[in-house]
């Protein structure tokens, strides 16, 4: 009898019923040593399931959230994401339509709790002369508190001190209430509440935020304090403080990047932040052993791609966010190939053939970076990602924040109206479980929604076809000859070719599919990052012109009355591509984006509900995408 690995519970109970042992491989009947037949499925261990929900979440227990009007918090926040109903801060009742699978709360680490600490007179607050004064200046809900915050942070900022931080049995309490939060609405296999913070570096007010997310419970995160900016003022200190908590703790954590189109060329960078020392080799281990995935899409903008840095791919110029940092520096050309995930993707390749590490290999997801304890993602229901502009249960101040919402402030760098509904993280993993969902981003088996929740799917090897599309185990076939999205494709031989099995459904309760692309980077011969988008599936019987271009799939949307139809497009689209220019000794990543047909912005909605008028420089119209993390392929030696 050959050694196996301990079967699952039916299985025992299968075992003890006398019909023998089971065989490792899942992907046909299984037979024992003595010809009885029984289930594959016990052993059948690759991610059958895609859960979605949101990383990046803030609460009231955040400075900008709590002063800003916010009332909700941690509590509220993991109850609407499982579909119960809240009164949001504004007064109005709200529900999602769909629950989420998992959430992660990430307030601030920076003076966390202290919106709670004034509202409660927190008796350990005002026992310091800071806390006296700032709970006399900032007042929870007010724009007066907003400002008091804002000059309060500028103010800590130049002394590099945190009071909050140094008031460890505050902060310790607030951190228990989150934790708290967590650890009642964790429920494993129906719903996963992560415990996490947000790191918010921004040196001259340039965006290196982190958000910092836990595999662990109670009994290891309790063990620390939420490491602030002013302890930790380089993403480099912030992986000294992640290898202390898991030598001390033996747990497991990871950090996520957000936001790179606000750092003004840091967020992937040439040189240290701190040191301005060229990055090398212990860097890039360091940054990917601890920041295995970058958040690509969210409410400040999307960053997968900019026109600028990618000419001829049309649709490059998504919810473009380029208004410079919340510092005062402007923006310039030459920060743009640091702060995009694509052209980071492929400065990655570079680094890898210059000192053998990619420092930039990083899968993606999507997120929310909501400061209202409601994570929304959906276009015709566009809440609001900040108090103030949430819709209201006060008639007047309802339609005063429809008006805010769209409204133009030329003192703004950004305005709301350019503010994205975006996104979500998808996870493919076997169950809902904080262990499953963290290893399944540990090894980058994620992708990124602008907030549709399309299925995607691929696999990258050499002994695929395009007859495997039909085959009825697709996923356990895909995982058996090939590699998953996040993964790494084993070195070639001269004559193989890299084949793709790409399979995309739309959300159910969204749009019809435009085309699925692939993305490919690589390097030229003189080490020079190169990219091309192909088109390889799409709805309609369009042809590919001599440039590989595709014509638009159409646009069914009605602007005045903010609605579309489901009358162009394919609700499933699938594909075998094997690419054309594949070259066993040239570095190379690969990823796929899906595109939506059309449909109507949040702000074509807002015009039509609020009776308003629809701000003519943003969109009509957009089309919800998925991202999936690359699959890379290096070449031998």
């Amino acid at each position: 009898m050959f050694k196996a690995p301990l079967c699952s519970v039916l299985f025992l109970v299968t075992l003890q019923m006398g019909t023998g042992w089971c065989q490792q491989s899942g992907d046909v009947p299984a037979v024992s040593t003595d010809g009885i037949k029984f289930s594959p499925y016990p052993y059948q261990n690759h991610p059958n399931q895609v859960f979605f929900g949101d990383t990046h979440l803030h609460t009231s227990f955040s400075a900008d959230a709590g002063l800003n009007g916010g009332k909700l918090g941690p509590e509220d926040a993991y109850r609407f994401a499982k579909g119960k109903l809240v009164t949001s801060s504004s007064g109005l009742p709200a529900r999602l339509q769909r629950p989420l699978d998992f959430l992660v709360v990430a307030d601030h680490a920076e003076n966390l709790g202290l919106p709670i600490a004034i509202a409660e007179k927190d008796k350990g607050l005002l026992a310091e002369e800071w806390g006296r004064k700032i709970s006399e200046i900032a007042a929870p809900g007010t724009m007066d508190a907003m400002m008091a915050a804002q000059n309060f942070w500028a103010t800590q900022r130049q002394t590099g001190i945190d009071p909050l931080a140094s008031s460890t049995e505050l902060t310790k309490r607030m951190w228990d209430r989150i934790i708290d939060a967590a650890e009642k609405h964790n429920d494993p296999g129906l719903f996963t509440a992560f415990i996490g913070f947000e790191y918010t570096l921004d040196p001259g007010g340039n965006n290196l935020h982190r958000v910092v997310l836990f595999k662990d419970d109670r009994k290891k995160t309790e063990q620390i304090l939420p490491v602030s900016v002013y302890l930790a003022p380089d993403p480099e200190d912030l992986w000294d403080w992640m290898e202390l908590y898991e030598t001390k703790t033996g747990g497991s954590v990871l950090a996520i990047p957000h936001n790179g189109n606000l750092s003004n060329g840091l967020m992937f960078p040439d040189t240290g932040l701190v040191s301005g020392k060229p990055i090398d080799a212990e860097y890039a281990k360091r940054r990917m052993r601890w920041e295995p995935l970058y958040e690509i899409t969210q409410m400040k903008g999307d960053g997968e791609a900019h026109p600028f840095l990618s000419p001829d791919d049309e649709f490059a110029d998504f919810e473009t966010w380029d208004g410079g940092s919340f510092g005062i520096e402007p923006k310039t050309p030459d920060m743009l190939q640091r702060e995009y995930a694509r052209t980071a993707l492929g400065r990655g390749l570079s680094y890898e053939a210059k000192f053998g590490v990619n420092p930039f290999q990083f899968g993606v997801i999507g997120s929310t970076d909501s400061h209202t304890a409601l994570s929304t993602t959906s276009e015709d229901n566009n809440f609001g990602k900040f108090p103030a502009v949430e819709p209201s249960a006060n008639e007047v101040r309802f339609y005063e924040a429809a008006t805010a919402r769209l409204a133009k402030n030329d003192e703004q760098k950004q305005f709301t109206r350019e503010t994205s509904a975006s996104g979500l993280a998808a996870i493919w993993a076997r169950e809902n479980t904080r262990e499953a969902l963290f290893d399944s981003m540990k090894r980058k088996e994620v992708y990124a929604t602008t907030g549709t929740r399309m299925r995607v799917r691929v696999f990258a090897g050499y002994d695929f076809n395009k007859e495997d599309l039909a085959k009825s185990n697709f996923a356990a076939y895909g995982y058996d000859k090939g590699v998953p999205m996040g993964a790494h494709l084993p070195t070639a031989t001269v004559d193989d070719r890299a084949g793709f099995l790409i399979r995309a459904i739309r959300d159910p309760d969204g749009a019809n599919l435009d085309r699925i692309q692939m993305v490919k980077g690589w390097i030229n011969a003189k080490g020079e990052p190169q990219e091309r988008v192909f088109n390889i599936a799409w709805s309609g019987d369009r042809k590919l012109d001599a440039d590989g271009k595709l014509a638009a799939v159409g646009n069914t949307v009605n602007v005045v009355e903010a609605s579309y139809t489901n009358a162009i497009g394919e609700p499933f689209l699938q594909t075998y591509w094997e690419d054309p220019e594949f070259n066993p000794e040239q570095r190379a990543f690969y990823y796929v984006r899906v595109l939506e047909i059309p449909t109507p912005r949040w702000t074509t909605y807002d015009a039509k509900v609020f009776g308003v008028k629809r701000p003519e420089d943003v969109p009509a119209s957009i089309q919800e995408r998925a991202y999936t993390s690359s699959i890379w392929y290096t070449p031998k030696g």
